[in-house]
């Protein structure tokens, strides 16, 4: 899951990236609020961690402006915690609020909960026919078989399951594995590809040629 990360602690901002990361999310970390909206109008992130005290905007502005456009699940990071102010954020779109100082399990948790509201699940495991994938163990059970999957193979195939039997286009899944200054070789994908079937099943995961892959629940 790509996440876009808006804090300017540079402290703080590092920590939860490198946590983050640490974790199997591919994570892009802005410090600015107007950067924050040009990502996101051109980028396809699967959640907006948002600081509100932002240098140049306030992270409410930024929070109203997002959801003026898309509707990808926002979470707030802030020291303000009177009622008020997170009432105002929550009626601005936010989708939860983590207060400053957090335990990191706690932001963790909070993020699997919001994209999981957003994709309209109520539980952490997400399961295709004998496929079972468990988001916050990373655990992948196949045909009743724990199967062990690098970071990149999980993040390629949590993708391709929650868009079951949809083609993703190579430019999305790259887009949603590998963050900025990343360097990501030819046939990176071919191989991740290559790997998924071998490890699960070599039909599970479609090619659709001159597009992109496509996960076949009926394979499942």
């Amino acid at each position: 899951m790509r996440v876009l990360l808006v804090e300017d602690d540079p402290l703080l901002g590092d920590g939860i990236r490198t946590a983050l990361i640490r974790e199997g999310y591919v994570v892009d970390w802005l410090l600015k609020g107007r950067d924050a909206l040009e990502a996101v109008r051109v980028e396809p992130f699967s959640l907006v961690i948002l600081d509100l005290g932002l240098p140049d905007i306030d992270g409410l502005m930024v929070l109203k402006e997002i959801r003026r456009q898309h509707s990808i699940p926002v979470l707030i990071l802030t020291a303000r915690d009177a009622v008020e102010q997170r009432i105002q954020g929550l009626d601005a779109g936010a989708d939860d609020y983590v207060l400053k100082p957090f335990d990191l399990q706690e932001l963790l948790a909070r993020m699997r909960v919001v994209t999981r509201r957003a994709e309209g699940r109520s539980t952490q495991l997400l399961s295709i026919g004998q496929l079972t994938i468990d988001e916050s163990q990373h655990v992948v059970s196949w045909r009743g078989d724990t199967i062990t999957l690098g970071r990149r193979e999980f993040a390629l195939l949590l993708e391709l399951a929650r868009n079951s039997d949809k083609v993703m286009s190579r430019p999305k899944l790259e887009s949603l594995l590998y963050g900025w200054g990343e360097e990501v070789g030819s046939n990176a994908l071919e191989v991740h590809v290559h790997h998924l079937r071998r490890k699960l099943d070599k039909h599970l995961i479609t090619t659709v040629r001159g597009i992109g892959y496509r996960l076949d629940s009926r394979v499942a």
